[in-house]
């Protein structure tokens, strides 16, 4: 289901933050969601709530994050701009419409 990213919020946020590191997931009684890292291990994985997962993203990417109406993140001031309620929302959405895009196919089970 294309769900666009602005939008993304818990699990499905989390699902796109997932895609975007090259990682794996599958369902473990339906939800939550669980992960197999670059090296293998399963890990819960939450970066839009996680600020051990989140912050290192972050970093890394070098988002940098603004208290506007709303938190603003953003990367290269316009190449990707996306707010959230939360640091980490806007600056997961930000990575993820870095890069996949304006709109992501999210799988249903994770938009319900």
């Amino acid at each position: 289901m294309k769900v666009k990213t602005q939008e993304l919020t818990g699990p499905a946020l989390d699902w796109a933050a997932a895609k975007c590191e090259g990682w794996d997931e599958y369902l473990e009684n339906d939800l939550p969601v669980r992960y197999a890292d670059a090296d293998g291990q399963d890990i819960a994985w939450s970066p839009s709530t996680d600020w051990s997962q989140g912050g290192p993203i972050i970093e890394r990417e070098g988002i940098a994050l603004l208290p506007e109406h709303e938190w603003c993140g953003y990367i290269d001031n316009i190449r990707s701009q996306k707010y959230g309620p939360t640091p980490l929302i806007a600056a997961m959405r930000c990575y993820v419409a870095s890069q996949l895009g304006d709109e992501v196919d999210i799988p249903e089970e994770l938009t319900l």
